[in-house]
This record gives structure tokens, sequence and C-alpha cells, in this order.
């Protein structure tokens, strides 16, 4: 497992770059627009190019060959770009250039995101990967919590300092990963296993339709509620920009504490069942912060909220890739964020429209209808994610 925990650099490097994009570009687009849902659809514009990047270049590392792997290429390429262009965005100089830092980022990033994810069950036997997920979800939470927590007192001193910080993380991630991860060496599916040419549309079977389906709808709840929240707390329960990003802490440092015991109960009781656990959990959650006026009990909630998601996150993508070949781990991945990319690219700007028409309360009773959808699709998913030897 201690490969894990390296690998687990990568997934801290990118965590901690979406929470502070998340948390602080809506308050550098409010300076310009007036619109909730102008402000949404700007957070996703980014995401139109890593909808098509992420699965062509998860597919493409899978046939990738080179002295350096089939994955490192794609993070020695991206992460640099990335750890440039988030230093760029505090310094934008207008509307256009903001704009043009953040595109500019997330294509980075699309680059090595889906590769770098792949390197966890490239390196780790099946039976073990749910166990891995949990571990590399771990750091990446302590890398959320970092980013609303420290990140937040960054802000208040400069807007330029918490994403200085992210690039830093981002280049000492990549040197760890490269030193300590050799693919020819470390690989449990060695690229010389995998000749044949792998077809993108015969990966998308009935099971894993429904499966991507249940992951896009969680991740519409998800994926809006995180984008717009810092703008629900400032505006509908009268937050400081520190105090409604800080509160999000809570909601990751649970996600931290339910990471490894996640993927224990993914192991031993099934991906599905505990997912599906998680997924009505986090639709009472949802549907109960409507309700809230008071900081701490948002707070109890979103801590709450935080143990659901692990529940959900954790097993999530070993879910997707036990239900396919170990040929085709980066297209599965590549598949994930295709569903996840979806989700953010059309949540911030519906859910922004709704809070423009009915009010941020409406926010969240969108999020728990999100849930109810993603435990539909899941019920029709006729696999446990159960594997062989799973259960010891």
């Amino acid at each position: 497992m201690r490969k894990t925990w390296l690998l687990g650099f990568g997934f801290f490097s990118i965590s901690i770059t979406w929470a502070l994009y998340n948390a602080f570009v809506p308050f550098f687009l409010d300076s310009f627009l007036s619109s909730t849902a102008l402000i949404g659809f700007m957070m996703t514009i980014d995401n139109y190019f890593a909808l098509f990047l992420q699965p062509w270049i998860g597919h493409r590392s899978d046939r990738t060959a080179s002295r350096f792997g089939r994955r490192m290429p794609y993070l020695l390429i991206g992460m640099p770009l990335a750890a440039l262009f988030v230093v760029l965005i505090p310094f934008h100089t207008n509307f256009l250039t903001l704009i043009l830092f953040m595109v500019l980022m997330n294509l980075a990033m699309s680059l090595y995101r889906s590769p770098t994810i792949a390197l966890m069950p490239d390196l780790t036997p099946e039976a073990q990967r749910t166990k891995a997920n949990g571990i590399i979800n771990f750091m990446g939470g302590v890398g959320g919590i970092i980013a609303y927590a420290a990140g937040s007192a960054l802000y208040d001193a400069h807007p330029s300092f918490p994403f200085l910080a992210a690039a830093a993380i981002t280049l000492l991630s990549l040197l760890i990963l490269h030193r300590s991860v050799k693919e020819s060496r470390d690989a449990v599916v060695p690229v010389a296993e995998q000749p044949q040419r792998i077809r993108l549309r015969g990966e998308l079977d009935r099971t894993t339709v429904m499966l991507l389906l249940a992951i896009f709808c969680w991740f519409v709840s998800y994926q809006g509620v995180e984008a717009l929240f810092t703008l629900y707390g400032k505006h509908h329960l009268g937050l400081k920009e520190s105090e409604a990003s800080f509160s999000l802490t809570f909601f990751s440092l649970f996600f931290v504490l339910f990471a490894i015991p996640s993927g224990w109960l993914g192991n031993r009781f099934g991906k599905k069942k505990t997912i599906a656990l998680g997924v009505c959990g986090l639709f009472l959650v949802f549907a109960a912060v409507p309700l809230v006026e008071t900081l701490a009990v948002l707070r109890v909630l979103l801590a709450i909220g935080g143990i659901f998601w692990a529940y959900i996150n954790i097993n999530s993508y070993p879910f997707v890739v036990s239900t396919g070949s170990e040929r085709s781990i980066g297209t599965r991945t590549g598949l994930y964020y295709l569903a996840s990319s979806l989700a953010a690219i059309s949540s911030p700007p519906l859910l922004g429209l709704v809070i423009d028409t009915f009010g941020y309360g409406s926010l969240f009773v969108c999020a728990a209808g999100g849930m109810l959808l993603a435990l539909l699709f899941l019920t029709r998913v006729k696999h446990n994610g159960m594997s062989a030897g799973s259960s010891s």
C-alpha cells in the first residue's frame, strides 16, 4: 500500500486545485456578472474542452508505450502547464483574460487527470482497488480541507496566495510521482498484456450505461452545490466570503475521515449497496439544508453530507472499472470523467437559472432531486461491485 499513498499525491494536487477553483473563482466572476446562471455557465465553459479530451486521453493512454510508461508522459506535460495557468488566474486584468486563464488551466488538467487516476488500478490488484481508492481519496480530501481552510486565510491576505500555493503543490506532487512510480516495474497489468485494439463503443454495455447515468445524476447534485455554495452562503445566509468557503471544510473533513472506512465497506458488502446508502443519506441532507437558517446547524449537516459522499465517491470509480476488463482501465477512467464532466457542464448553469427564478433555497431542493434520480438508475445496474476475494 506504500505505492498507493504515493499515488495519492496526484489526486491530492488535483483536488486542492479544483477546490480552490470552485471556492474562489466565482468571486472573480461575481465582479463582472450579476446573474447567477451566467456565473454558473462561466464556471463550466472550460469543461466543454475537458468533455472531449478526458475520454480521448484516457483511451489513448491505454495504448501509449514510452520509456516513461503509459500514463506518466501525460503527467509530465499537463501538470507543469496547469501550475502555470492556475497562477495566472488571480492576476487577470479583465473578464476576457480571466476566462482565457480558466480555460487554459482546465485544458492542461484534462491532459493528466484521467492518466493520473488510471495509475491506481494499473498498480493495484482488482480485489484491493476499493481500499486503494479510499486511500487516494483520503489524500484528495486532505487537499480539499487545506484548500477551504488554509485557502480561506490565504485569500483574505491576498486573492493570489491560494493559487500560488496550489501551483507549488502540483509541481511537488509531480516530482514525488515521477521519482517513486516506475510503470514498467510496478504495473500489475503490463503493456505487453494489452495488444488488442480497444473499442470505446464496445465498453458501453447496459450495466455501464446505467451506472454512468447514476454517476451523472449524483454529480449534477454535487457539482452544482460545490460550484454555487459559496454564493449561497454569501447571499442567502449573509455569510462573509471566507466564512462560506470555510464551511465547506466540514464537508471535506468528514469525507476524509470516512474515505478509508468507505472503501472497506464497499469491499466487504459490495460497492452498489454502499453507494446506495450514501445516495439515500445525501438526499436527506440536501433536503434538510433549505430549512436551516443558522451557521452551526448548516455545518453539522455538511459534516454528515461528507460522510455519505464518501460512501458514494470512494466506491463509484472502482465500480466502473470492475464492470469492464483489465485492458480498458484508461478507457473506463475516461468514461467516468465523461459522466462527471457532463454534470459539471450542465449543473451549475441550470441550478443557477433555478436560483435566479426561485431564490437560493431552491439550490438544495434540486440537489436532492438529483440524488433520487441517481438512486433510480442505480437500481437498474445488474452488478453488485463485488470481486472475487473482496470480502477477505
